[in-house]
């Protein structure tokens, strides 16, 4: 009989044990592109499949103009491996996510099916396993299903995001005893007074009745220091067990916080009797979440929340992105844009995302998937699974502090189902609050924890904000970018339409941080992303509502989050505006009004060494930021292509300063390749910008010719070459993935017809994992 697991052991948790291993499955693929009826079976020569490695999309793409109907079908994909080394327990196979049904068959068998793509499921294979070669098949239906998020016959463009089928998460394989820990669940009461009080909730799955009684043992580890045990017997019978036990900490803990990311683990063993030995590790952290009317409180003091929205879309792979790929995002959101927080939009995203999140004290609220559509009861009865899923694959991480139990932007008629998705959450977890994003700010059916809502107004330009409900914890969850002001911001745009997004995403948060009322602001959104839906802000099938750009280049609107910063860690001058001249440049320069991102108390300017003006922080207009922008008039003479300097000033002394070449004839290409190192498991990937630079380094915008690129060495290029900067603007980006089995050094060069060459180099090296 199949046997599916939905919402499988918390991604950050690790099976420890001897009679256990865990295999990375992401190798080995074989791509056979649509179905054909008999794909799956056992027998059938697939030597002339694509050989592919996870994760994976299932039609190539580019950065932008994706269609749809390219994934729209059902497609197969298999692979070969041999079950000599599992023998002796019970074996599983770990899907992260597979966009969007899967049905999986060993050896001829069906084992399983699966609806959705955004959450983990689990398929046992014990009884159908051979120990000599196997076949596994995985037929993937990427049409537009009747399944959360998509609409059935409304189409792609009827959601705002694209989602590309594969088999695009993870897979792994578990070897694990006959009983075995299947999940732990680590809640925590007491937190504020340093020596938490843990209940750990272990579920066990046991294939036949242990004799006798068995050990529980609960662990609370600070790396490798044990400072809390307990251990309890029990009586495990055939099938699923639950058990509990509590214990305190021995010593003080430190407090999860974004300044304090401090993580734990617990390990959770079962052993004696008749069983084999088994564990489960799983990460944590200490940490009280609450919104208030008058706030959000992070571990008893008020915090105020300061983020952006996240899509997990990729260009040229989709939702496909490895694991250095999805942590990157964090990285760049957390320490580059220096949020605290992030909305997971609108979907529950990459384990790899959400381990950073922890790891950088990201703060994370997530949903399951959805966008402003509701269907009939079997869809609704797979929102409650979604939800029963999310929360039981991330309820161990401190970064997620709000659970959205309603679809994004949905009207107030569905009250049995929220209230059923909002129990759902209590009763798994307990320990968060529940929300979920509104349209409106009507309070009509509305019954969820902290009111949250897409607020997009705007007067003549300028970003506004609806007050907070009165009484009622109340956050801005979008803000800016999608349906107020411009809504386009690319690179072929003017520098003032650029320049907007930082100015209106520097109002909101002004507004939000004046009133105690606002619990904080997510605005919308981190990157650019893939999408069909909406006349005005879509341009080559991409929204553009980014502060990043698809290939996380930062636009003029990243600017204001990157000032956001403590100068003593890091002082900041961004210019809100090109030093540019050209035919598609003011002839005057940014004139008037010209906005300055920064954490200096002082900015002195300078034309061709010659002072210019100064400028001090915006204070009046934006009295509630730490570190306001600042406006100077830059009304020059072009002609002359005369060079800018700002040196930013801290308590009278000067600690930065920022150069601006308006002469295009030293313009030069800038290649950057964000790792060093890669690992040689064909699915490690980084990413290569290359961008039109003046002499100082500075973006120089309207930039036309191609940009060509050539690899050497055990690294695919995946990217468009060549590359047309005039078409995207002066900015461009592939990755560079490593090869299967294979170690070395990658040249990675880029070339220009009158900007020239640049070359950078990365290494590849042979990886650690277990591979099957």
């Amino acid at each position: 009989m199949a046997r599916v697991t939905r919402g499988a052991a918390s991604p950050n948790a690790v099976s420890t044990g001897l009679t256990s291993a865990t295999y990375d499955f992401n190798q080995g693929w074989r791509f056979g592109g649509v179905y054909a009826d008999g794909s799956q079976a056992p027998g059938l020569v697939d030597d002339s499949y694509a050989r592919v490695t996870l994760p994976h999309t299932v039609t190539p793409l580019s950065w932008g103009d994706w269609r749809p109907s390219a994934w729209e079908q059902v497609w197969i994909y298999r692979k070969h491996f041999s079950g000599a080394e599992l023998t002796g327990g019970r074996v599983f196979v770990d899907f992260d996510g597979v966009m969007t049904n899967a049905t999986v068959y060993l050896n001829g068998t069906e084992v399983g099916q699966h609806q959705g793509g955004f959450l983990p499921w689990s398929v046992e294979l014990t009884d159908t396993i051979m120990s000599g070669n196997n076949v596994l098949a995985v037929i993937v239906d990427g049409r537009c299903l009747d399944v959360p998020p998509q609409v059935g016959s409304g189409g792609a463009d009827d959601i705002d995001y694209l989602m590309p089928a594969g088999i695009y998460r993870d897979v792994t394989l578990r070897l694990v005893p006959g009983a075995f820990v299947a999940d732990v669940f680590v809640k925590s009461t007491d937190v504020l007074t340093g020596l938490p009080v843990l209940t750990v909730q272990a579920t066990i799955d046991a294939a036949s009745r242990p004799q006798g009684l068995v050990q529980l043992t609960a662990e609370l580890l600070d790396g490798s220091q044990t400072i809390g045990e307990r251990s309890i017997d029990v009586s495990l019978g055939k099938g699923v067990t639950v058990v509990e036990l509590t214990f305190s900490a021995s010593q003080g803990v430190t407090l999860w916080s974004p300044s304090t990311p401090k993580l734990y683990t617990v390990r959770t063993s079962l052993s004696g009797g008749t069983i084999a030995s088994h564990a489960l590790d799983v990460t944590t952290g200490f940490r009280e979440a609450s919104f208030m009317p008058d706030g959000f409180y992070l571990n008893g003091e008020r915090f105020e929340i300061f983020g952006l929205n996240r899509h997990q879309l990729f260009p040229y792979v989709g939702m496909a992105a490895p694991a250095r790929l999805q942590q990157r995002d964090a990285e760049l959101i957390r320490n580059e844009l220096n949020c605290n927080m992030v909305r997971c939009a609108h979907y529950p995203q990459s384990p790899h995302f959400l381990d950073a999140c922890d790891r950088l004290g990201l703060m994370v609220w997530e949903e399951p998937p959805g966008w402003k559509h509701v269907g009939d009861p079997s869809f609704q009865q797979l929102v409650l699974q979604n939800v029963r899923d999310m929360v039981l694959r991330d309820r161990n991480r401190p970064s997620v502090i709000l659970w959205a139990t309603r679809l994004d932007e949905t009207a107030s008629d569905y009250q049995e189902l929220y209230g059923q998705a909002r129990q759902l959450a209590y009763s798994l977890d307990g320990s968060r609050q529940t929300t979920g994003a509104m349209n409106t700010q009507s309070t009509s059916g509305w019954s969820e924890d902290v009111f949250a809502y897409d607020d997009y107004h705007s007067v003549d330009g300028n970003a506004t904000l609806e007050p907070p409900i009165s009484g009622l914890p109340y956050m801005v969850s979008e803000s800016v970018g999608a349906l107020d002001g411009p809504r386009l911001y690319r690179w072929i745009d003017s520098g003032e339409t650029l320049g907007s997004q930082a100015l209106m995403h520097a109002q909101v948060h002004d507004i939000a941080q004046s009133d105690q009322a606002y619990a904080g602001l997510l605005g919308w959104c981190s990157m650019d992303y893939a999408s069909l839906n909406g006349r005005y802000g879509v341009w080559h099938a991409l929204k553009w509502a980014g502060v990043l750009d698809t290939f996380r280049v930062p636009k003029p609107g990243a600017s204001f989050y990157r000032s956001q910063i403590d100068p003593a860690v890091a002082p900041v001058i961004l210019p809100i505006f090109f030093w540019d001249f050209g035919a598609s440049s003011p002839a005057n320069g940014p004139g008037s009004g010209a906005m300055i991102a920064t954490n200096c108390d002082l900015l002195e300017i300078y034309l061709d060494g010659q002072p210019l003006t100064s400028g001090t922080p915006d204070t009046s207009s934006f009295g509630s930021l730490a570190y306001p922008p600042v406006f100077v008039d830059l009304t020059v003479d072009g002609s002359g292509l005369p060079t800018l300097r700002i040196d930013g000033y801290v308590g009278g002394a000067l600690v930065t300063s920022v150069q601006m070449s308006s002469d295009p004839s030293m313009d030069q290409l800038g290649l950057d390749l964000e790792d060093a190192a890669l690992k040689g498991d064909g699915s490690d990937a980084t990413r290569v910008t290359f961008r039109a630079l003046d002499a100082y380094g500075n973006q120089r915008p309207y930039v036309g010719g191609d940009v060509a690129l050539q690899v050497i060495g055990p690294g695919v290029l995946v990217g468009q070459n060549p590359f047309s900067f005039w078409t995207y603007g002066g900015v461009g980006g592939a990755f560079i993935r490593s090869v299967a089995g294979r170690a070395g050094v990658v040249s990675v060069t880029a070339g220009h017809p009158t900007l020239g060459r640049a070359q950078a180099t990365l290494t590849v090296t042979t990886p650690s994992a277990r591979f099957l």
